[in-house]
């Protein structure tokens, strides 16, 4: 029996639920993160993404899992010695989407609230007169905080909405042409030990998000990881072809740019260096 590794939090556990599925005879193992106790201050205050991975990386090290499930877009850019990446799910819908109260009725002299500079500076370019506040708490917390009256409308992840069964709360999506989603967005992640259970690991493997995710993480980590600049990154396959989008926003948020690069998916790595190194010559000036 396969023991696989995941957050506590509903959606996780549908997560993991996912692969546990696909590869037959696992046991779900269930954990609270320090990303998910810490409620009270943005991920940039106490440490980044990390948090929500760290106790999952520390308990398959101390082989009390398997296998981990995350959502890759919640990984850090490096990963501990001998704990590596082993297969990434088939992607879900990666865009971002609008959610009101429920009632429909989008008050806009209250904030949007949302979680990551990704898309604050994304939104205030789309929205310049509406107030963008960030919002912590997992999904169900976040739509509490909204109906409450606490923000005007929320943008939250398509995918995680879908796979809650929550999608009749989306208002509208946004395109990738209006808000670029985090890298690795809609795509789960599946950790392990080097040389072990790689091979049932890849009955769950996709070819397509694998080159993505090579992709998107190669912008992310050339540009210094991401944990905390707003910097997205979403790529699409056709046949042997990747299509990269990028966005680079300078730690002061006062240089911006967007672009994209086509090229083989075989050079996904390359292709996601070179886009990244494009853009923030360009915010800077250099070109």
């Amino acid at each position: 029996m396969i023991r696989i590794g995941s957050r506590d939090s509903r959606l996780a556990v549908v997560q993991a639920g996912e692969v546990c599925r696909a590869l037959g005879d696992c046991e779900l193992v269930t954990m609270k993160t320090t990303g998910d106790m810490i409620l009270d201050k943005t991920l940039d205050q106490v440490g980044g993404k990390g948090l929500f991975v760290k106790e999952l990386d520390r308990a398959l090290a101390d082989r009390r899992v398997d296998l981990t499930v995350h959502s890759l877009k919640d990984v850090p850019m490096e990963q501990p010695d001998g704990l590596p990446l082993v297969a990434f799910t088939k992607r879900a819908d990666a865009r971002d989407a609008l959610v009101l109260p429920t009632g429909g009725m989008w008050d806009k002299t209250k904030p949007i609230g949302c979680a990551s500079a990704r898309r604050r500076v994304q939104l205030k370019a789309l929205f310049p007169d509406i107030d963008v506040q960030p919002v912590r708490g997992n999904v169900q917390t976040r739509l509490q905080k909204l109906d409450g009256g606490a923000y005007g409308a929320l943008v939250l992840a398509a995918a995680g909405l879908k796979r809650l069964g929550l999608e009749g709360r989306i208002s509208r999506y946004f395109s990738p042409d209006e808000i670029i989603p985090a890298a690795g967005q809609g795509i789960l992640a599946v950790q392990g030990r080097a040389g072990e259970w790689e091979e049932a690991a890849r009955l769950v493997d996709d070819p397509d998000a694998r080159a993505c995710a090579t992709a998107e993480r190669a912008f992310i980590k050339t540009l210094g990881g991401g944990c905390f600049a707003p910097v997205a990154a979403y790529a699409e396959t056709q046949g042997d072809a990747l299509h990269l989008r990028g966005l680079y926003v300078s730690a002061d948020e006062t240089h911006m740019a967007r672009g994209a690069v086509t090229g083989r998916r075989v050079k996904a790595a390359a292709l996601g260096r070179a886009l990244a190194l494009q853009l923030k010559a360009q915010a800077e000036g250099n070109v």
